[in-house]
Order: structure tokens, then C-alpha cells, then sequence
């Protein structure tokens, strides 16, 4: 499933961060991609440990929180450290694939992270910039993405997906993974859907008897398949 989820952060909060990571101490964004996707990246990040990414990150890692659209579709078990690129002067990600798993570094302790959504965090405007375009490849073929800045897209970690080349301007993202109490994207999906029609019922009629019988589904479905 592909979901954009619209207003993560707010244009104020977006322009405070773009200020400062706009003079940020970028690095070769090599330094996290596997074998295979380090042959076909070329952009700039901020390393793992930067203080700069963590405190933006836990300032995003909150913004997310609060977010029910994100939560529905997501079930967030755990999500890894928010990262940071940057794309310009005709930088790209070509087509490939997550690693299944992922690693914080910056903690000797910490238990790997299974990969089961990607997401990507626009921190800047559509018309700041040329080509970006994030490709997501699905059964139902190749889905261009150039969201406004503070708006997301989430999508499976498995699809293939690429970043196309940023001719003019630059492309500033935040990007992370999600290990989801549902491991199945197919019954995530369902239960997004389900969410998403009881909110409606609730907004509507919250007095109605389905309302109730359908949140009990709702639960019932998640006590079924959850990893908890």
C-alpha cells in the first residue's frame, strides 16, 4: 500500500528545520546503503550520529505521534532513527530495494529493526526543485512521488523504488523505516481500511450500534495478527 499523509509538520515547522539543516555538516550518503544500493546512490546526508539529526529527528519521531492517518497505516511497532538527504547538481538513487534489516548504530544495544515500510518525509516544496521524483514500483506498475514539504509517503520497504535525478534546485527529505505490529501488508491494508471507514461512522453517527460492533472487529483482526 502507498499512502500519502499530508501535514506531519507544519510550514512553520518545516521552515525551522530546513534553516538549520540548511547549513548542516552533509556527508557522503554512502555511508548507510547496503552493497547493492551504494552502487546507484548519490546524494548527501547527515551521519547517523550527528547531533543535528537526532534532535530533528526526535522533533519529527513526535510529529509523527500525533498523527492518526500515519498510526492507521502504519501500526508503528518500533521506527528506526529519522535520517536526512539531500539531492542536487543532478544527484539520484537509482532502483533498488531496503535491506531487510536495519541497524542503529549509534547504540551498541539496540535490537535490529525488520524493515517492513519505508518513508519519506518532504522538507521541500514541489517548485524548489527539478526531477526528485521518489519511484515507487508495484504490482500495479511504477507510482511518481513529489509530495509538498511536511507531507509523507509511506510505502512497502520491499518495492523496488528509486529517486530520480534533482536537475535544479535541491531536494531536502527525511527518510526512515517502520517495523509494524502487522507484518502482512495485505492485513495492514484491511485494517487501514476498516480504521479509516470507522472514524467516518464515528464522525457521523457515533451512537450507531455498528459503530461499536465495528471497532470490536477492528480489535479482534489486530489481537489476530498483531506481533506484539
Amino acid at each position: 500500500m502507498l499512502l500519502h499523509v499530508p501535514g506531519i509538520l507544519s510550514k512553520s515547522d518545516v521552515a525551522a528545520l530546513r534553516a538549520r539543516l540548511d547549513v548542516a555538516d552533509w556527508k557522503d550518503g554512502r555511508i548507510t546503503a547496503g552493497h547493492q544500493s551504494g552502487q546507484v546512490k548519490r546524494n548527501a546526508q547527515l551521519a547517523d550520529d550527528d547531533p543535528l539529526a537526532r534532535e530533528l529527528g526526535d522533533q519529527i519521531l513526535a510529529a509523527l505521534a500525533r498523527n492518526a492517518t500515519f498510526f492507521a497505516g502504519a501500526l508503528p511497532r518500533r521506527i528506526f532513527p529519522p535520517l536526512f538527504n539531500r539531492y542536487e547538481g543532478g544527484q539520484a538513487f537509482g532502483i533498488h530495494v531496503d535491506n531487510a534489516i536495519r541497524y542503529d548504530r549509534t547504540k551498541a544495544d539496540a535490537p535490529p529493526l525488520r524493515t517492513d515500510l519505508s518513508a519519506t518525509l518532504f522538507l521541500a516544496e514541489p517548485d524548489e526543485y527539478d526531477g526528485g521524483e521518489l519511484v515507487v514500483e508495484d504490482a500495479f506498475g511504477s507510482h511518481s512521488i513529489k509530495l509538498p514539504a511536511g507531507d509523507l509517503a509511506l510505502y512497502p520497504a520491499s518495492s523496488l523504488h528509486e529517486v530520480r535525478a534533482v536537475t535544479r534546485g535541491a531536494r531536502v527529505a527525511s527518510f526512515f523505516w517502520i517495523q509494524s505490529f502487522v507484518r502482512s501488508p495485505s492485513q495492514r491494508r484491511l485494517l487501514f481500511d476498516l480504521d479509516v471507514s470507522i472514524q467516518g461512522l464515528a464522525a457521523r453517527a457515533p451512537d450507531a450500534p455498528e459503530f461499536v460492533r465495528l471497532t470490536g472487529v477492528y480489535h479482534n483482526l489486530l489481537r489476530e495478527w498483531a506481533d506484539a
